[in-house]
């Protein structure tokens, strides 16, 4: 008998727990909200941190991870973008500790690991920038849809990237929650991630249902 009201009060539990907690496409967020089907999970493997170590998708689970594709030389769009994720990470307090960003270079030819490593750390202490070989950038690229091309070189052998400038976030499970662009503001970031970590912290019982 007394197993049978346990169970009962659990029942009760989850489901004044499922009417209460507010479903995340009835949020208001900053970015856009995708759907679990409209983006694909953080998944990649093989490519190098910056500070040589191979890594892998699997390290990151358990965070909300931030992942954008630059290139050191760029000149105005991803100094922009790192600056506002950082003033995000950074306002979010002990909250930030939850959070990984990934810089994944799409010019890999001229961001050694040395000079990757020195950019993602002027704007965020533990950001990480990874890098791969040229078929590993373009297949994580494909990944999630980003574009990019290489501009003429000039006498000095300089050129631009062209590049997409979408800001990717995933949640603590790995799945794709968001996305935005240079032009969302780090307050918005920021309010967006809160939630998503919110959401982990309010869900955690569906994993036991």
């Amino acid at each position: 008998m007394s197993k049978f009201i346990t169970t009962a009060w659990i029942a009760l539990i989850v489901l004044a727990l499922t009417g209460c907690a507010q479903q995340p496409h009835e949020q208001k967020w900053a970015m856009d909200y995708i759907g679990p089907n409209d983006m694909r999970p953080l998944q990649f493997s093989g490519v190098k941190s910056s500070s040589g170590v191979p890594e892998s998708s699997r390290n990151f689970l358990g965070k909300v991870v931030v992942l954008y594709f630059g290139y050191t030389h760029c000149p105005d769009v991803c100094p922009t973008t790192m600056a506002h994720l950082a003033r995000a990470v950074q306002s979010l307090g002990p909250q930030g500790k939850d959070v990984e960003v990934l810089f994944v270079t799409v010019d890999p030819k001229r961001d050694t690991p040395a000079v990757l490593n020195a950019y993602v750390h002027a704007f965020l202490s533990n950001a990480i920038g990874l890098s791969g070989t040229v078929a590993q950038t373009k297949a994580l690229a494909d990944r999630y849809h980003v574009s990019y091309s290489y501009g003429k070189p000039d006498a000095h052998g300089d050129y631009v990237v062209n590049h997409s400038a979408a800001i990717y976030i995933f949640g603590p499970h790995g799945n794709g929650r968001l996305i935005g662009t240079e032009l969302t503001p780090p307050s918005g970031i920021a309010h967006d991630v809160r939630q998503l970590l919110a959401d982990a912290h309010r869900n955690w019982w569906q994993e036991l249902v």
